[in-house]
């Protein structure tokens, strides 16, 4: 982390999203104009983002509606706190290889501990195990997606230039057909707006409906990204 400062003077101004997606990004542009006022580095924002999933996820092990819309608050809360810290980064020039990396950990760890947790607080809500195991497999593909993109992303940094420059054109492309479409959609509300799905189905106290549909869709997901078409699609 560098010792820059940013001052009121100095700090550049936050643009207006220009996007609908993702979605949570609408929550992170406004928190960001508070939080840049703060003594915060981007590092202190992902310490806060990993905190509130973790808290949503005790909230999702109750087993209980009420806890249950809490969780959802504090997940959304959680992932908008995710946005806000490269938001902060680029804002105030301390953008490091360690935040990046750290940033990474607490998404991981956050939807990992998280499937686990819904798993396991149905399964208190149902005493049916299965659920539990429906959250465990959801964790498992989680975390197959977390080595995956370990190692896309080591093996794109051992790239020649030339390759890199090739990689770059990919990463600035936009869908063309409709199979380019329903990937992204499926990875933009499975990715950064994916709290706003748990949200929603927790306050229709239909939350279970996740296990089996995330049991299936994270092997899905880790699948699709192994493609160079999965990724970094700007809309």
């Amino acid at each position: 982390m560098t010792n820059s400062e940013t001052t009121p003077e100095n700090r550049p101004a936050l643009t207006k999203p220009e996007q609908l997606f993702p979605l949570v990004r609408q929550f992170s542009y406004r928190l960001t104009k508070l939080l840049i006022l703060r003594p915060l580095t981007p590092n202190h924002v992902t310490a806060m983002s990993l905190l509130s999933g973790l808290a949503a996820a005790w909230f999702f092990a109750q087993g209980i509606y009420q806890t249950g819309v809490i969780g959802g608050a504090l997940f959304v809360l959680g992932y908008t706190f995710d946005n806000c810290d490269g938001e902060i980064a680029r804002l105030k020039n301390l953008s490091s290889e360690f935040g990046a990396k750290f940033d990474d950990v607490v998404d991981w760890l956050v939807d990992s501990v998280f499937f686990t947790a819904l798993g396991y607080g149905t399964w208190v809500a149902t005493d049916n195990i299965i659920w539990l195991w429906c959250g465990v497999a959801a964790t498992a593909g989680a975390t197959i997606d977390y080595v995956v993109d370990l190692f896309y992303y080591a093996r794109k940094e051992a790239e020649e230039d030339a390759q890199t420059r090739e990689e770059q054109a990919v990463v600035q492309k936009k869908p063309e057909n409709i199979i380019d479409w329903l990937i992204l959609i499926f990875h933009k509300f499975s990715g950064a707006d994916f709290c706003m799905v748990v949200f929603v189905l927790a306050v229709f106290d239909i939350l279970w409906l996740l296990l089996p549909a995330a049991a299936i869709g994270a092997q899905a997901y880790w699948i699709t990204d192994l493609f160079k078409r999965a990724r970094g699609w700007r809309i």
